[in-house]
């Protein structure tokens, strides 16, 4: 008989309270992987893997890995940094199925000590940054509404990348004058980008993420060094491998649980973005508050937080990290400190 601690999985089917549509695609369903792993005592960690197409995951992939890194599995969550490991050993990529794995576990063990993830990591949860909204792509006054309806939130993250994003902005500035953050979704080229600066910085737009395919760093280079507004990067920059040939070309990166395959990687790669000078970003998927938790446990350590894919969900079915208000608040209760929704 194994002394593995167990895993168990199911999906969640979640739906976004309007369509969701960035520059590469547009949807109102959303599928994620509920993940638990329990320990010999019955006490279980809670997961979510939240699988992306574009990272080359599916819910089905998730499962099917679910079954190759349970043969993986610690017979302690204690020991959290050689779990890891054994992880990726087992079997490389699927990093939304790991990062899930990593969470449970996080859980796992703040369970056991009775401490809630931010101060068993030593942090001051009154020091996590505001919390962006997220605004997708859509016509002028569905934009209007949406802007008007998320009225407690200070900082917008507005979605552009297609051929309205001058009617998106001039829309938005119609109803707010708040704080505009902006994310292109690697949807312009080059020229557009550096062609689009001076119109964001007259909207008063402050960060601009990822305005060019993934691959062209070269492009990318070129736009941060065109550009007053601070350039950061989300699918040019997976682990904490990519930042090193990041240096020097953008101002900074984003961090999401579903690209960095762990919680100890995500701490890793903030570790030498700081090292390297770099703004750091914490970002996230459409998910339930098990995802957007996990995450917001390490944002007392970044610059930049939008975490907002739980409130952008018709129904949350876990209740966890708020973002309400725009400020982050981090769970008092032990692990995660994510419960079922009543």
């Amino acid at each position: 008989m194994s002394n593995r601690l167990r895993i168990q999985a199911e999906i969640l089917t979640l739906k976004t309270k309007y369509p969701f549509k960035i520059a590469r695609g547009n949807q109102d369903s959303y599928r994620t992987v509920l993940v638990r792993v329990i320990d010999h005592d019955g006490l279980e960690g809670l997961g979510e893997a939240t699988p992306q197409k574009f990272y080359g995951e599916t819910c089905e992939t998730v499962l099917a890995a679910l079954e190759t890194y349970a043969t993986a599995m610690p017979e302690t969550a204690f020991d959290l940094e050689e779990a890891e490991r054994a992880l990726e050993r087992a079997m490389i990529g699927n990093n939304s199925v790991r990062a899930a794995l990593s969470t449970a576990l996080h859980d796992l063990v703040g369970k056991r000590l009775g401490v809630p993830l931010w101060k068993l990591w030593g942090l001051d949860a009154a020091k996590a940054p505001m919390s962006t909204f997220t605004i997708g792509i859509d016509t002028a006054e569905m934009i209007k509404k949406k802007v008007l309806e998320a009225e407690q939130y200070p900082i917008l993250k507005i979605k552009l990348g297609l051929d309205n994003d001058l009617e998106i902005l001039r829309a938005i500035r119609e109803v707010t004058d708040r704080e505009l953050r902006v994310d292109a979704n690697c949807g312009w080229t080059r020229k557009q980008a550096i062609g689009m600066l001076p119109v964001l910085e007259e909207f008063g737009v402050t960060v601009l993420e990822q305005p060019l395919p993934a691959t062209d760093l070269e492009g990318l280079a070129a736009v941060a060094r065109a550009s007053r507004i601070p350039v950061i990067v989300d699918e040019s920059c997976l682990v904490a491998a990519d930042i090193p040939r990041l240096v020097g070309l953008v101002d900074g990166i984003n961090i999401k649980l579903a690209k960095t395959g762990s919680l100890r990687e995500a701490l890793r790669m903030i570790a030498i973005a700081r090292a390297h000078h770099l703004m750091v970003m914490v970002g996230c998927m459409i998910e339930s508050s098990i995802g957007i938790t996990a995450a917001a446990h390490f944002t007392p350590l970044v610059d930049i937080a939008d975490l907002d894919g739980a409130a952008l969900l018709a129904h949350d079915p876990y209740v966890g990290a708020s973002i309400a208000g725009g400020r982050i608040r981090l769970p008092d209760s032990p692990g995660l400190g994510v419960t079922a929704r009543a």
